[in-house]
């Protein structure tokens, strides 16, 4: 027994040994050793190095010194913190053969002697995720003199920037640039990526950002805007900079722009105007706002801007645009009161023609009760002109009224004037090859709009922790105006396409359009305890809108005075509304969720003023939402979302008017239209791992709709017309979905960085077709699923070269069950640029685009195109400000405009003019006189 006692006594002592030769310890002293101070209480943490995570924590005794015993052989990082000094980091490893570290004397720096906020030993993270928001240290990724932020953006993992500035971002498309947090020329993020400069940048930070009451009550509203923040290091807060940029070549192609910017520490004043035909002066996001404001029915049945064309420039046409602005933002009464002032100016004509062949597919009972499909082929050539003049002001105003309450007030206002003109001719086939019509179109239109939000927001924080109020106040405007003829001459063909007779139109259309909408509402917290939180809200809103459409015939005095009451037609539609609502909000550790919902008490009236017809109902809404989003670490996180909400039918869908501007395809109002109700469900993940710079991410969102609105044509077969109206859909539910995942990491060894994303999205909707011969309608589902397989690869060395490239498959899923045929498809598509820096500053750089579009059953014939542009450039003096450049737009002379696209139950392909090859010449002069400041020391 005594032999047993003494074995298990050896045993242990020799298993505590072990134990013990494993336990390692740090130690060191920390101080300011320029003031010749210890710093007492000074946090020293200890992390692991893998993920970051915190390991040991102490506090720097009176003496300064800390010890930090019992830790486990790994890879550690030491952080030390103290109020006003600059963050100490270092990376060490503690292992059998070194058990213990003595760091000596840790010397911490004021951040005011610095010009960094952390000194590193090793290199500090590039990417920190701090809750929704993905930071961005622009001082790890390198770019060349004179570079501007997009082209920092372009380094940076999960932000994809194209050749016309378009920003996405973790799969989402970025409508707001911010530059300090504040509005920088309001809507156009281009303005900011392509003229600030990218070595003025500290921080770059992505988040979605939420509504100002929103994010003041920590409560989701459901408004979210994927937006990008732009902070300057503060060196860069003081003196003035910009560019400008001249450029003339052949086949008449010009381009200029220039940008002032002066800053101060409490002000920036930028002004700005460019003018060009090549299409690279108007941001992307200038393209889509100088559009009309108001939605209307497409001569296919969708809802589209007054015109396809002017409200966006994809490259489609020739563009003619001149465009102008001024920024000015300032604070004063010691940052108590703030304003931020945007006014723009500009006009954009585009003009060009186009080509398009499609095919429909009918459902049709034969003589013997079966069912068959009709298809149908059509051929349509249009040219096209559209102009549009607008000018925009928003002033926001904000004052800190004191520690606890601030007011902010929004005034935003918009004039736009358009005018459009288009002929088209167009046939379309039997199945048979025989005619079935023939017709010809001319259309203009001139319109004026007018818009106006203002907004009053006041929030005040009460005694009691966690306990605010606010209230919110907006009204909105929206007024329009136009006027236009249509001529159409229509030949229709019997079953042998035989002439049998034809219809033509000549009117004159007016329309008149007003909308007001007045929104109010109030919200309270109430803290229930440390980590719990009840949000209440109430809000009364009123919405009316009216619109008055007539058509005119021409008598025979040539004049348009003969009113058509069958085209006409006056209507009003007034909205009110009592919400109130409650959300559960928790945040306890890693963990912050809320659910809640709100009731809403709706009452419509729809006034037909031409036929004194009304009609009123009443609707209860129930509004759910919810959200979890639980924090791993500081380099990773998870967010799930979910809101309901219902949908009422806009005016332009409920108006019992019929509308032929496009007399073989006439679409109606339906006055008993009733709300739909959608569901979005909708995540996202985040990680980044700091040592191997490896970042990961995920977003994927579903939505159904129930009750949703829905087509409904009928065709006249004999004739090839159809008419066109909105129903609701009871017993089916339409959806949509969407999924993005990207994987990017640096390969160190080579310097490369490398990236895999993976896309999913896609919807299934229905319509209703019926046959004028046949007495039954036909549910028709169209579903459309897109699947993108994507790698990337980019290498950048400092002042000699860098790349990138981009290129994956895509298949195209497009199924309809009328169809006998289908438009499924898939592609191939790959994108890059190169640049290198030759002798004598030359500088040569290249970017291409190629696309293939493989063949269908229905169009059997492959599409591929490669557009191939490249620049050599001079540099002269020092600091390489001034550029003379030569450069070639689609050498290869290829892009053709091709498009192809499925809806419902057709397929069609189009080729339209656009800007091909031609060669500019530039000079460039970047200017910059900012403020410096001393290198930091490593």
């Amino acid at each position: 027994m005594k032999h047993y006692f003494w074995a298990a006594l050896l045993l242990a002592l020799t298993t505590f040994s072990a134990k013990a030769q494993n336990i390692s310890s740090a130690k060191g002293i920390v101080a300011d050793t320029a003031a010749g101070a210890k710093l007492v209480n000074a946090s020293v943490s200890v992390l692991n190095s893998k993920d970051s995570t915190l390991v040991k924590f102490v506090r720097a005794a009176e003496d300064g010194t800390f010890t930090i015993n019992d830790l486990k052989p790994g890879k550690f990082i030491l952080l030390v913190t103290y109020p006003k000094y600059a963050d100490y980091v270092e990376h060490f490893r503690l292992d059998s053969l070194k058990r213990s570290i003595d760091f000596g004397t840790l010397n911490l720096l004021l951040k005011s002697k610095l010009l960094a906020d952390v000194i590193i030993k090793g290199k500090a993270a590039a990417i920190t995720i701090k809750g929704d928001t993905t930071e961005y240290n622009a001082g790890s990724y390198k770019i060349e003199p004179n570079s501007k932020v997009e082209d920092l953006l372009r380094q940076l993992p999960g932000i994809q920037v194209d050749k016309d500035g378009k920003i996405t971002a973790q799969g989402q498309t970025v409508t707001k640039v911010l530059v300090d947090g504040e509005e920088f020329f309001g809507d156009d993020p281009t303005l900011v990526t392509k003229n600030l400069r990218g070595d003025m940048v500290d921080k770059v930070q992505l988040y979605d950002k939420k509504s100002d009451q929103a994010t003041f009550t920590g409560i989701d509203d459901g408004e979210k805007t994927k937006t990008i923040n732009i902070k300057l290091k503060e060196d860069k807060k003081k003196g003035y900079f910009g560019k400008v940029d001249a450029g003339g070549g052949n086949s008449e192609y010009y381009q200029g722009q220039g940008m002032f910017n002066a800053f101060r520490a409490r002000q920036k004043v930028s002004a700005y105007g460019t003018v060009a035909n090549t299409g690279k002066a108007m941001s992307w996001q200038d393209a889509n706002k100088y559009g009309a404001s108001s939605m209307q029915m497409s001569d296919e049945g969708y809802f589209y801007s007054n015109n396809r064309d002017d409200l966006r420039y994809n490259g489609e046409g020739i563009p003619y645009s001149q465009s102008g602005g001024v920024h000015f933002d300032g604070k004063w009464n010691k940052d108590r009161e703030t304003i931020n002032m945007n006014y723009k100016a500009g006009g954009l004509t585009i003009e060009g023609l186009r080509n398009s062949q499609s095919q429909t597919s009918l459902l049709r009972q034969t003589a013997d009760g079966r069912d068959s499909t009709a298809m149908f082929n059509g051929a349509n050539n249009s040219n096209f002109s559209n102009n549009t003049f607008r000018q925009k002001l928003d002033v926001t105003y904000t004052l800190k009224i004191d520690s606890t309450s601030n007011l902010k007030i929004i005034a935003d206002g918009t004039l736009k004037s358009t005018k459009r003109a288009e002929s088209e001719e167009s046939v379309n086939m039997r199945g048979n090859n025989a005619f079935q019509n023939k017709s010809t179109r001319n259309s203009d239109n001139d319109g004026t709009q007018q818009s106006f939000l203002g907004s009053i927001l006041y929030t005040k924080k009460l005694k009691k922790t966690g306990r605010t109020y606010s209230v919110l106040l907006s009204q909105t405007i929206n007024n329009g105006e136009d006027e236009g003829l249509v001529l159409s001459n229509n030949n229709f063909y019997n079953n042998q396409g035989v002439f049998t007779h034809f219809e033509n139109l000549d009117q004159l259309k007016t329309s008149s359009s007003k909308g007001s909408n007045f929104n109010s509402n109030i919200t309270y917290t109430e803290p229930l305890s440390k980590s719990l939180s009840l949000v209440l809200n109430y809000g009364l809103n009123f919405n009316s809108s009216s619109s008055d459409r007539k058509s005119f015939n021409k008598s025979a005095l040539g004049q348009y005075d003969i009113f058509d009451e069958n085209f006409s037609n006056n209507f009003d539609y007034n909205q009110s509304s009592n919400q109130g609502g409650a959300v559960l909000n928790l945040k306890k550790g890693k963990n912050i969720a809320n659910l809640g919902a709100k009731m809403n008490a709706v009452s419509l009236e729809q006034i037909d003023v031409l036929r004194n017809d009304k009609f009123k109902r009443d609707f209860i809404n129930l509004s759910p939402q919810a959200s979890y989003q639980y924090k791993f670490s500081q380099y990773k996180s998870v967010r799930i979302n979910y809101n309901g909400n219902t949908q009422q039918p806009s005016i332009s869908q409920i108006q019992p008017v019929r509308v032929n501007n496009n007399p073989l395809f006439i679409s109606r109002g339906n006055p008993d239209l009733n709300p739909s109700f959608r569901n979005t469900i909708n995540g996202n993940y985040n990680s980044y791992k700091v040592l191997s710079e490896q970042y990961m991410y995920g977003y994927g969102s579903y939505s159904f709709t129930i009750n949703p609105v829905v087509g409904y044509t009928v065709t006249d077969t004999s004739k090839g017309a159809s008419e066109y109206q909105s129903v609701n859909l009871t017993n089916k539910m339409s959806s949509n979905y969407y999924l993005n995942a990207s994987f990017s990491r640096k390969i160190k060894s080579l310097g490369f960085n490398l990236g895999l994303s993976v896309g999913l999205d896609g919807s299934r909707n229905f319509n209703y077709i019926r046959n004028s011969d046949d007495p039954e309608r036909v549910l028709n589902a169209s579903s459309r699923t897109n699947y993108s397989f994507n790698f990337n690869a980019s290498h950048y060395v400092a002042k000699k070269y860098n790349f990138n490239v981009s290129l994956g498959p895509y298949y195209n899923d497009n199924q309809s069950t009328i169809q006998s045929t289908d438009n499924s498809g898939g592609g191939f598509n790959s994108n890059g640029s190169f640049s290198v820096e030759l002798p004598g500053k030359l500088q040569f750089s290249a970017d291409y685009r190629y696309t293939l579009t493989k063949r269908t059953k229905t169009f059997d014939q492959d599409i591929d195109f490669f557009i191939l542009t490249s620049t050599l450039t001079k540099k002269f003096f020092k600091d390489e400000s001034l550029k003379l450049s030569i450069s070639g737009n689609d050498l290869l002379n290829q892009n053709t405009g091709f498009s192809r696209y499925s809806y419902d139950n057709s397929n069609s392909q189009s080729d339209i003019t656009t800007i091909r090859r031609y060669a500019l010449f530039s000079l460039i002069w970047d200017f910059n006189k900012m403020g410096g400041g001393l290198k930091p020391k490593n």
